[in-house]
C-alpha cells in the first residue's frame, strides 16, 4: 500500500467518482433500476447492483441483455435509463455532507481535479444546479474513457487531461471493483464509505484501498 494523507503534497492531483462517492445518488439509481427490472419481471438484487455499478450505461445494457436474455437493443435500454435518470438528476441530486468543502480546500491548494464517472455526459449535465462541475479541470464521462471501470482507461484519460500520470494522483471511489482497477493501474486510492448501501462491500474496500474514510466530514480532522 502507498502511504497517503488527505493533504498536499501527499498527492499532486485528485480523481473523483461521482455517484455514491461525491453525491447522494444511491436511492436515485435504485429507483431507476428497480423500475427497469420490475417492468421486465426481474427482481432487483445485490448481484445486479454490483454488476451495474462500474459498467456504465452501454456495457450495463449489454450485461442485462446477456444475463437475462432480453430481446432489446443496448441503445433502447440506454435511452430508457438516460431519460429516467436525467429527470431525477435535475431535481434530486445532492452532494454528500462535506464533499464541497473538501473540493474547495483542494482548489485553494491548486490541486488539479478530475471527475471520472461512468455516467453519460447528458446525465452529468443535469447536475448544473449543484455547481459541482465548476470545481473540476477535467470531466470524463461514460465511454469517453474507453471502457467500463473494470478497465483503467477512464482513470488514465482523466490523469492525462490533468497532465499527470498515476504516480502522485489519488482516486476516490466507493466501488470495490473500480477501486481495485485504479489500484492495479498504479494510482493511490481512497475508499469512501456509503452509509445505508448494503451492496457496497465496504469490508472488501478496506482490503483494497490505501486508506478509507467514513465520510467527507472526516477529512477536517486529517487537515487540522
Amino acid at each position: 500500500m502507498q502511504q497517503i494523507t488527505f493533504t498536499p503534497p501527499s498527492f499532486s492531483a485528485a480523481i473523483f467518482d461521482f455517484d455514491g462517492t461525491l453525491a447522494l445518488t444511491d436511492d436515485l439509481w435504485r429507483k431507476v433500476d428497480e423500475a427497469f427490472f420490475a417492468k421486465r419481471g426481474i427482481t432487483y438484487d445485490a448481484e445486479i447492483a454490483r454488476a451495474l455499478s462500474t459498467r456504465g450505461l452501454a456495457c450495463g445494457a449489454q450485461w442485462c441483455i446477456e444475463r437475462y436474455g432480453l430481446r432489446e437493443t443496448p441503445e433502447d435500454i440506454c435511452a430508457e435509463w438516460t431519460a429516467s435518470s436525467i429527470e431525477l438528476y435535475k431535481t434530486d441530486v445532492r452532494l454528500r455532507p462535506g464533499a464541497e468543502d473538501y473540493l474547495i480546500y483542494l482548489r485553494e491548494q491548486s490541486i488539479p481535479l478530475a471527475l471520472a464517472t461512468i455516467n453519460d455526459r447528458r446525465i452529468i449535465a443535469a447536475i448544473e444546479h449543484t455547481s459541482v462541475l465548476a470545481f473540476f479541470d477535467a470531466v470524463v464521462c461514460g465511454q469517453e474513457g474507453g471502457r467500463s471501470k473494470a478497465h483503467p482507461d477512464i482513470y488514465y484519460k482523466a490523469a492525462c487531461e490533468l497532465g499527470v500520470g498515476p504516480a502522485g494522483a489519488v482516486v476516490f471511489e466507493d466501488s470495490p471493483d473500480a477501486l481495485a482497477t485504479a489500484a492495479d493501474a498504479g494510482f493511490a486510492t481512497c475508499a469512501v464509505r456509503v452509509h445505508g448501501n448494503e451492496h457496497q462491500g465496504f469490508n472488501e474496500l478496506q482490503k483494497i484501498a490505501d486508506t478509507c474514510i467514513d465520510g467527507w466530514e472526516e477529512l477536517y480532522t486529517h487537515r487540522a
